[in-house]
């Protein structure tokens, strides 16, 4: 069963629909008993680090999560969801849930524009992703000092992971599910 964990902030019905038209369907759940029975969990996310921090604790959603992880079971963040993989950031205060021995910190691009908004390449990715492939991205903060980078994008003089992968947990900055046929390549490959 493929679970999109619901912890009240972000996009979940555009992941829903992404999985749909891979022939995919997908459980939208709060219920930490639904994500403990899982075969695979997509963490999504649009928002704020603390604010979804709190709500993973306030559900009773982080142990059962960390139990999916420590089961060996395909997780997959995005974006939001990547960065609440780290073990905290500067956008708000507490833990993140620590998969990834890595921060997240506020993007310092002036005089460019943040959040960073559009389209823009990643390099270096794994799971068949061509070279300098383009996707969505939406954030104002980025993961850093993370040892397991598989791609990375440039965004004026920051370079940033724009997806990181450990054993059975990968997770990107971009939004698969709002990148067209790439990003439903790239979800196609996770799912097999």
């Amino acid at each position: 069963m493929l679970v999109i964990v619901d912890y009240g902030m972000g996009n979940l019905r555009s992941v829903e629909k992404a999985f749909a038209r891979l022939g995919h369907a997908a459980t939208i759940s709060a219920d930490p008993a639904v994500v403990a029975r899982a075969t695979r969990v997509v963490l999504p996310g649009v928002g704020h680090f603390g604010r979804g921090m709190e709500n993973l604790r306030a559900r009773g959603l982080v142990p059962a999560l960390d139990d999916r992880v420590a089961a060996g079971v395909p997780v997959l963040g995005i974006c939001l969801g990547m960065q609440l993989m780290t073990a905290g950031s500067e956008e708000g205060e507490g833990a993140g849930l620590g998969w990834f021995d890595a921060r997240t910190v506020r993007l310092q691009v002036a005089p460019l524009r943040v959040p960073h908004f559009g389209w823009n390449t990643i390099h270096g990715a794994d799971l068949g992703v061509a070279e300098g492939a383009a996707f969505y991205f939406a954030h104002a903060y980025h993961v850093t000092d993370c040892a397991d980078v598989v791609a990375t994008t440039r965004y004026g003089a920051v370079e940033f992971p724009s997806m990181i992968r450990r054993g059975n947990v990968m997770a990107a900055q971009f939004h698969p599910e709002k990148s067209h046929q790439r990003g439903l390549d790239l979800l196609t490959r996770w799912l097999a």
